[in-house]
């Protein structure tokens, strides 16, 4: 009832307050069914109602300025925004995102889909109010969890110099993805449970005021006695410590007094914290008892909280049951992970082998070097990130692995197009730049097995190698061909003439069926399974130039820096007598979608590679005709 007056930025103005606690309810409500038809993130979401109302009530959207980290809380933000009509094409192609995004609404700031950057861009929004002599609030909601990230201690170094308003709500539920762990959750912890500060500050708040202006030092001298008072209640008060006002705990779900504090962070010329207290999974059973694993979720009954299909073995399953085969084995083998037990597959590892797996938090680039540590003291990491975040450690791979030509294994999932979470999440561009890292090996299986192969493989490898592997269901063969992997060597599949097809991972079933399509066209095609994607099988892609004209190379990853550059490479500084037919998609964010669905938009499934393949010019019978015109002395 309530939420049909929700139809614009700022109707939740013609909401009486009485009828707050009921227009969440309804939200709540919708936010249930309606992820539970399309899947997306819902325990986040549940956990942010009243903090999202709250925001909306105390400040002036789009006037004043609203960040929300990481983004996967935006859905009541969406519906307070005119939006929720565009739920039902929720994650869909072309559909409404399940983060935020400026091309839906003016009060959508940025496209984000990571952690850790809100305080950072927000500060940055400030301080550029200020130099062109605006007045609006700057508002970043950052979570708990997302504090554990570098970025964000770096960012409020520096915001505690501010002299204008900023304001930082900390949104605390105690988890990320998985629940939090270190010193940061800890120090959170004293915070929420230390009721005698928050009355201490207010009873010294109630005394400042209650004085009379007997000048400045008075002043002073009573905020001396508060501070060295709070030092004794809380000893080490992390963000006034640091110069940072701060303001709470909040309950996170109590409206009206979550919209008191905020006006009174908004008169402040400096940073602000507000600590604010949510339960992440509010108001919905399952979520409530389960909040990581309806962080996020695909579509599910809401009445009894399964999902609606079954799931099938995914590889990060099989990644899974490999470290935990291999860790049996050898006491060396440890797991890491940044925050994401539950996503990549460790949390069985967890369970088993405790003293041999770390979470690091959310806090990729630490992940890679700890990682480093552990294998300098003679350990076995294996470091399972998915591959958007992998991105944040890129000068600790250069640095602290390559560099010291260290074991360290890293585990890629998500790697290549992940779905329906959109640009922000795509695998796209793994293969890019750990190929410009000196002394790295890169992987991809084409099925289960393979995947399992590798990471035997892996257990000894005395050098940095990576791994990548797609979302979702893996086949557990696409092919009857198991040779053994050796470092570098790829592996004929299909042997024909006149085309190669060659692709790596999630590519090689796909290039499997285009050979099909091709034979029935005539052609014999060479069906090549990449296995390395650094380094590269020369020797095979040299003999296979004898009697082929084309190579056509099929990746998940975006072309500049690809598979498709490398073999380009290789022909050019060999001089092979061959073309290369690159299909790697251009370089482009990869909106979201079906993963199906968006390998027909990029061309990447086997009918648009046989079509390619043919459209290139290739012809049946191409590589017997050139090598007949090569015994005759010609030129290819």
């Amino acid at each position: 009832m309530f939420l049909e007056q929700i139809n614009a930025t700022g109707d939740i103005r013609k909401i009486s307050p009485r009828d707050y606690a009921a227009l969440a309810d309804e939200i709540r409500a919708f936010l249930v069914t309606k992820v539970g038809e399309h899947g997306g993130h819902l325990a986040s979401n549940l956990g942010t109602v009243e903090l999202t109302m709250a925001l909306h009530l105390a400040f002036d959207l789009p006037k004043d300025k609203l960040i929300f980290d990481v983004g996967h809380q935006c859905y009541t933000h969406k519906i307070l925004t005119g939006r929720k009509d565009g739920f039902d094409t929720l994650r869909t192609l072309g559909g409404m995102s399940g983060f935020p995004k400026q091309a839906e609404s003016e009060t959508d700031l940025f496209d984000t889909g990571h952690s850790s950057t809100s305080v950072s861009m927000g500060m940055g929004l400030a301080k550029a109010r200020d130099a062109a002599g605006e007045d609006y609030a700057v508002v970043s909601v950052i979570g708990d969890g997302s504090m554990t990230g570098g970025m964000a201690f770096e960012a409020l170094n520096n915001a505690s110099r501010m002299k204008s308003n900023f304001i930082i709500v900390l949104n605390d539920n105690d988890m990320s993805i998985s629940h939090n762990i270190g010193g940061m959750n800890r120090a959170f912890q004293n915070l929420r449970t230390e009721p005698g500060y928050t009355r201490l500050k207010e009873n010294v708040k109630q005394l400042l005021n209650s004085i009379p202006d007997f000048g400045s030092r008075m002043v002073s001298g009573v905020t001396r006695v508060k501070n060295s008072l709070k030092q004794l209640v809380v000893p080490d008060m992390l963000f006034e410590d640091m110069d940072l006002t701060y303001l709470g705990p909040v309950d996170g779900h109590d409206i009206r007094k979550m919209v008191s504090v905020f006006e009174d962070a908004r008169r402040l010329n400096k940073a602000v914290v507000v600590h604010v207290v949510t339960q992440k999974g509010k108001g919905y059973k399952f979520a409530e008892e389960d909040p990581e694993r309806f962080h996020g979720v695909g579509p599910f009954d809401p009445s009894t909280g399964k999902l609606l299909s079954a799931p099938k073995k995914t590889y990060t399953d099989h990644v899974s049951d490999m470290l935990l085969e291999m860790a049996a084995e050898d006491r060396q083998v440890v797991a890491v992970t940044a925050a994401m037990a539950y996503g990549t597959g460790l949390a069985r590892f967890e369970e088993q082998y405790p003293y041999r797996f770390f979470d690091v938090g959310i806090a990729e680039q630490h992940a890679v070097s700890f990682a480093a540590g552990l294998a300098k003291g003679g350990l076995k990491p294996y470091v399972c990130i998915y591959s958007t975040f992998l991105q944040r450690s890129y000068d600790q791979i250069v640095h602290d692995v390559c560099l010291q030509d260290l074991p360290v294994r890293l585990l890629i999932d998500r790697a290549g197009i992940v779905g329906e979470d959109g640009e922000t999440h795509q695998g796209m561009l793994d293969v890019g730049y750990l190929r410009t890292c000196p002394g790295i090996t890169i992987m991809a299986p084409k099925d289960g097995r393979e995947l399992k192969a590798m990471l035997r493989f892996s257990l000894d490898f005395g050098h940095p190698l990576a791994i990548r592997y797609p979302r979702g269901a893996a086949p557990e063969s696409v092919s009857d061909n198991d040779e053994p992997i050796i470092c570098g060597k790829a592996e004929i599949l299909r042997k024909g003439r006149d085309v190669i097809l060659f692709a790596a991972g999630s590519m090689v079933r796909p290039a499997l069926d285009a050979a099909d399509i091709l034979a029935g066209k005539g052609f014999a095609p060479t069906v090549v399974n990449a296995r390395f994607l650094k380094p590269l099988d020369e020797e095979l892609l040299a003999a296979l130039s004898s009697d082929h004209r084309l190579c056509a190379v099929i990746s998940e990853n975006c072309r500049s820096g690809g598979l498709g550059e490398a073999v380009e490479d290789l022909v050019f500084r060999r001089r092979l007598p061959l073309e290369v037919l690159n299909l790697e998609p251009e370089d482009a964010f990869i909106p979201q979608g079906k993963p199906a669905e968006l390998r027909k938009k990029l061309k990447l499934d086997a009918s648009d590679i046989a079509d390619a393949v043919i459209a290139h010019g290739a012809s049946p019978g191409a590589g017997r005709i050139r090598k007949f015109w090569e015994r005759l002395g010609g030129r290819s």
